[in-house]
């Protein structure tokens, strides 16, 4: 069952069709009243292509942002997906589509955990907002330039309307330059209308798009912070502890191997001494033996062994 975090895109891009329909049913009930001010009184096609280009761009930009809350609805998706996963002590891309923002998060962990590297966390939410700026660049130019397009249809509107008013400057009794002040007059009510109509249509969810991207980015921030860091990051100070525990270790080992090193000298000293001492006693008593031998046979007048 969806929460209402996997929701926030969700509303809103139903907000939109519903808004949407709301503005076509406004339009079928007020039907005369457009025809009145787009199609009557139009002399030249200025109008058509100026509302039509306004229109063009406004649709245009519409279908990016409609885009953008599909994905930010799956992003979102995603990102509960994951939480699941590690609270059930599940795989935590399991059913997490590998393109989501969040699997890319937990590969990049991963993947700098297994080198051993440091975990900047300001550098990763520095990038994930830089990418996310990205993907809206189409939208924040309609933002821009829509509203300026309304001016552009005044403004060529008014040029119209001067050249019909000195057409009847010159000629009074020529209706040409007056309906020509009207058509030009008629021209810029017309693309004013749908410039601002439209620019405050697309402005409040392009501002809607942009709550949509911060609350999904934080939500992966916080996500990172508070269930994915302790997986992968060591706290400096326990690394600092445990590097310190290394390095006494080690000390101690080497502290050790030198009194095995003294010992196994002074053990090899006492076996010179002890070989020594043995030679000497064995050649003592080869000399007692030989002396022994000599009295023997002098005692029993033996003769000499012959060599």
């Amino acid at each position: 069952m969806e929460n209402a975090e996997e929701r926030y895109s969700k509303k809103i891009l139903t907000q939109l069709l519903i808004l949407a329909v709301a503005v076509v049913l406004v339009g079928l009930w007020q039907a005369d009243f457009l025809r009145a001010v787009y199609a009557e009184n139009q002399i030249t096609n200025v109008g058509w292509f100026i509302n039509g280009g306004i229109m063009l761009l406004f649709l245009a930009g519409i279908y990016h942002i409609v885009r953008e809350f599909n994905r930010l609805s799956a992003e979102e998706k995603a990102i509960s997906r994951l939480l699941g996963n590690l609270n059930e002590r599940a795989s935590p891309l399991d059913g997490v589509a590998g393109h989501t923002l969040i699997a890319r998060r937990y590969e990049a962990l991963e993947d700098l955990h297994r080198q051993h590297a440091v975990i900047n966390h300001s550098a990763l939410a520095a990038t994930l907002v830089a990418l996310e700026s990205s993907r809206v660049s189409f939208p924040k130019f309609v933002h821009n330039v829509l509203i300026l397009t309304g001016v552009f249809g005044t403004i060529v509107s008014l040029s119209i309307a001067l050249l019909g008013a000195s057409d009847v400057i010159r000629a009074t009794t020529e209706m040409g330059g007056l309906d020509m002040i009207i058509h030009g007059m008629s021209t810029a009510l017309s693309t004013t209308m749908t410039a601002i109509f439209t620019y405050l249509f697309f402005g409040y969810f392009y501002l809607r798009l942009m709550d949509a991207q911060t609350h999904v980015v934080s939500r992966i921030e916080s996500a990172t912070s508070r269930q994915l860091l302790p997986r992968f990051q060591i706290e400096p100070e326990r690394a600092a502890e445990q590097l310190s525990q290394i390095v006494n270790t080690a000390a101690a080992l080497v502290e050790r191997l030198d009194q095995s090193q003294a010992s196994y000298a002074q053990v090899a000293e006492e076996l010179r001494v002890l070989f020594v001492s043995y030679r000497d006693e064995m050649q003592r008593n080869s000399e007692g033996l030989t002396k022994m031998t000599q009295v023997l046979r002098e005692g029993f007048r033996l003769n000499e062994p012959e060599h």
